[in-house]
């Protein structure tokens, strides 16, 4: 009988921090670490997952919801949101992911307008110097993060 390589790996909640952040920039990321990545307790970790270029649409899904502002915020920096991710974005309670969404290149024109009469006079200048290029970084050894 031939072993699962999946049986082979220790459990997530055994792994330590560093070793969660590892795979989380992993591009040989296991099937059911990135399960467990989705609902990871450290925001940290999440933030570095949330951040890869090949997040599947249900994972962009997830984090677009994510509790915790930080999580948010890395996801409006994303050129592959939906329309309705978008939308929820520039709606965010907190200033910080209305700021990020307001530099995104995929804002209609009339977010941006909203976004530029914002309550926030951070958000408004954001939305005032327009979009700007999703950028992306890689280190050798693991997978490129938009920035």
């Amino acid at each position: 009988m031939q072993e699962n390589a999946n049986d082979l790996l220790e459990p997530w909640p055994s792994l330590e921090l560093a070793a969660r952040l590892d795979w989380a920039l992993s591009p040989k990321l296991p099937a059911p670490y990135r399960q467990a990545l989705l609902q990871e307790q450290w925001v940290q970790t999440r933030c570095y997952f949330a951040r890869r270029t090949d997040l599947r649409p249900a994972e962009v899904e997830h984090f677009c919801k994510d509790p915790d502002y930080v999580v948010r915020l890395c996801m409006a920096k994303r050129p592959d949101l939906s329309p309705e991710q978008v939308a929820a974005l520039c709606r965010d309670k907190d200033p910080n992911v209305r700021y990020a969404i307001a530099r995104n290149a995929l804002l209609s024109a009339e977010q941006r307008r909203q976004l530029l009469e914002d309550k926030d006079e951070l958000v408004r200048q954001a939305a005032q110097k327009g979009p700007r290029p999703s950028q992306t970084r890689c280190r050798p050894g693991q997978v490129a993060l938009y920035r």
